[in-house]
C-alpha cells in the first residue's frame, strides 16, 4: 500500500497544481495495465531531449507519453502526431497541453473531421522538431510513422528523426513498447497489459558534428546525398534498439 501511494504521489515540480493532479488521473491506466523498466533513463540531465517510440496501437499514443511525462517529474514532451488528434474533443485538449508537433498529411476517414485539416503549406516538419529542441524543449517520435500491428516487425524507420539528431546533436532516448499478448499469443492488442522499456540515451553528437559541417556547404557542393546517408544510418541506428527494446526484428 504504501509503496502504491508513493507510485501516485511521485512530486511532479514542474507542473502547476491542476494539471499536476489531471496527470495523476491520467496515470491511472498505467499503474493497472503498464509494467516500466529503465525508468532511471528518464532521471540526471534537464536538457532537451528525442524520445523515439515503436508504434503498436492507438491508445499507446495517450498512455505511454503519460508515462514517461509523469517519470520524468512533469518535464512537458511535445510529441510529433497526426493532426487528426487534436481534433477529437478532450483527447485533443489532453495533446495541446504538450505543445505538440502536428502533422498534416494525411486525411481523416471521417467528414467531420478532414473538414478541420489544415490547408495550404505547413513548416517542415524537421525543422520544426529542430527548433523547439534548439530551444530546450524534448520531442517525442514515432519513427515507423504509422500504427504497427505486425507483432513480430517493425516498420522501416522514416529518415526524418535521424536529420532531427543530427541537426541538433539532442541524444535520443530509445522506448520499447512491448505487450503480455505479443509474447503469449503473437498479437497486438488494442488495450492489454503493457510492457514499457526506456533505453540508455543514445549520443550522436560526434556524427552532428560531421553533419552539420556537410550541411553548412550542401548548397556550393551538393552534400544532400551525404546528409541523407548519415541521416538513415542513425534512424537505423535508433531502429535497432527500439528493436531490442520492443522484442520485435528489425
Amino acid at each position: 500500500m504504501k509503496q502504491d501511494a508513493e507510485r501516485l504521489f511521485k512530486p511532479l515540480p514542474l507542473l502547476p497544481l491542476g494539471r499536476a493532479i489531471l496527470l495523476r488521473l491520467l496515470m491511472l491506466p498505467n499503474f493497472l495495465l503498464t509494467k516500466a523498466y529503465g525508468l532511471e533513463n528518464l532521471g540526471g540531465t534537464h536538457d532537451a531531449r528525442i524520445y523515439a517510440f515503436n508504434h503498436n496501437n492507438s491508445l499507446e499514443v495517450l498512455m505511454v507519453p503519460v508515462l514517461i511525462i509523469y517519470h520524468a517529474g512533469g518535464r512537458m514532451i511535445s510529441f510529433v502526431i497526426d493532426w487528426m488528434y487534436g481534433k477529437i474533443p478532450i483527447l485533443g485538449s489532453l495533446m495541446d497541453m504538450t505543445d505538440p508537433v502536428y502533422v498534416y498529411h494525411k486525411r481523416s476517414s471521417l467528414s467531420w473531421i478532414e473538414a478541420k485539416r489544415k490547408s495550404g503549406p505547413v513548416d517542415d516538419t524537421i525543422e520544426r522538431c529542430s527548433e523547439k529542441l534548439r530551444a530546450g524543449q524534448s520531442i517525442g517520435i514515432f519513427p515507423e510513422g504509422t500504427r504497427n500491428r505486425n507483432p513480430e516487425y517493425l516498420l522501416k524507420g522514416k529518415p526524418g528523426i535521424g536529420h532531427i539528431a543530427l541537426k541538433t546533436g539532442s541524444p535520443v532516448v530509445p522506448v520499447g513498447i512491448d505487450f503480455e499478448c505479443r509474447r503469449k499469443k503473437r498479437r497486438i492488442p488494442v488495450l492489454g497489459r503493457t510492457i514499457v522499456r526506456i533505453g540508455k540515451p543514445l549520443d550522436f553528437r560526434r556524427q552532428s558534428n560531421h553533419y552539420l559541417a556537410l550541411a553548412a556547404g550542401a548548397c556550393r557542393n551538393n552534400n544532400s546525398l551525404e546528409l541523407n546517408r548519415m541521416a538513415a544510418e542513425v534512424t537505423h541506428e535508433i531502429m535497432l534498439s527500439l528493436a531490442e527494446l520492443s522484442g520485435k526484428r528489425y
